[in-house]
């Protein structure tokens, strides 16, 4: 089961690997497997997961474990705090709990502006969420089944997360005007645009509905960019989290990797008034984050192939769309 942020409806898309960029276990991707409203990567543990390299020793691993746990359960003692705990800590606690899970954290870029502001980003693997958080602590945009998770469900739900309930697409704008509201008050607010873990190696389009929320409370968006790979530079996708894994089976995995590595690389934000509508807001932060020059929009009951030099992004025409787009 990976894990899905929001869903809203658009249009479907798939990065397929560059030329010469071989997947694991296969050489393409398919283009987006859930629903309009339901986003869900084709992106699979059998097929996408490179579990290759050097691995630590059980008993250390299962030490990882125990250390990401402690970390857990002294945040879920300081909730009740709240706002009241700088965000400086809240960062480093943040990037404490992804070293623990023995993952090296990089950093690069400016710091993410103060006040109400939209984090958006592409979205890999369970560890997106306090690597984000180690760049500006915000709420999180996350789906409701995320409650009933071990841990990380009440650590969620204590957090101050807006839940989006999947299920019922008519609830979209009500969800898109909370996230209105906290951006008022001054509150950042994280989302996954892509709707779903991608891999790594392919990537998803950005769904436009929570960009309205930005316009319509007037901040400005930050986009960051994820990558996981292996100390030396070398990418992999061992962090990722998608399909049918399960969050133990993933936990496991990254916990026993060696030289993983987790960078976030804060792009330059898009301030308000600089795009006119969602559409464009959308498409220039998906543009910041995801490799634009890898990006070929198909149909869903098609395959996504690799990109030669010579192909060029297809780009869908200009129309009016519902809020729900």
């Amino acid at each position: 089961m990976s894990t899905t942020s929001l869903g809203a409806v658009g249009v479907p898309a798939a990065i397929a690997p560059a030329a010469g960029t071989p997947a694991a276990g296969t050489t393409s991707h398919a283009a987006d497997a859930g629903t309009l409203w339901r986003p869900s990567a084709p992106c699979t543990p059998r097929i996408c997961i490179d579990a290759t390299g050097p691995a630590r020793a059980v008993p250390l691993a299962a030490l990882r474990i125990v250390a990401v746990l402690f970390l857990l359960v002294v945040g879920c003692a300081a909730m009740p705090l709240g706002g009241r705990i700088p965000a400086g800590p809240v960062r480093r606690w943040c990037r404490w709990v992804v070293r623990a899970a023995g993952v090296r954290v990089r950093i690069a870029g400016p710091a993410a502006p103060e006040g109400g502001l939209l984090l958006v980003a592409n979205h890999v693997s369970w560890l997106d969420i306090p690597l984000l958080a180690a760049v500006r602590p915000a709420r999180m945009l996350a789906k409701s089944e995320i409650r009933g998770w071990p841990v990380a469900g009440r650590l969620t739900a204590r957090s101050g997360a807006l839940f989006i309930d999947r299920d019922r697409i008519r609830a979209l704008p009500e969800t898109v005007a909370r996230i209105a509201d906290a951006l008022r008050a001054g509150q950042a607010v994280t989302v996954f645009p892509e709707g779903s873990t991608w891999c790594g190696r392919a990537q998803g389009s950005f769904r436009r509905a929570a960009f309205q929320a930005a316009l319509d409370a007037g901040v400005p968006v930050q986009p960051v960019r994820l990558h996981y790979g292996r100390a030396g530079g070398a990418s992999g996708t061992a962090a990722a989290f998608v399909g049918d894994d399960s969050l133990l089976a993933s936990v496991w995995r990254v916990v026993r990797a060696r030289e993983l590595v987790a960078e976030a690389e804060v792009m330059e934000p898009i301030v308000p008034g600089g795009r006119v509508d969602r559409r464009s807001l959308t498409e220039a932060a998906e543009a910041s984050v995801l490799p634009r020059e890898r990006l070929v929009r198909v149909p869903r009951q098609q395959r996504a192939v690799p990109v030669t030099g010579t192909d060029q992004p297809v780009s869908p025409a200009p129309s009016r769309e519902p809020l729900t787009a």
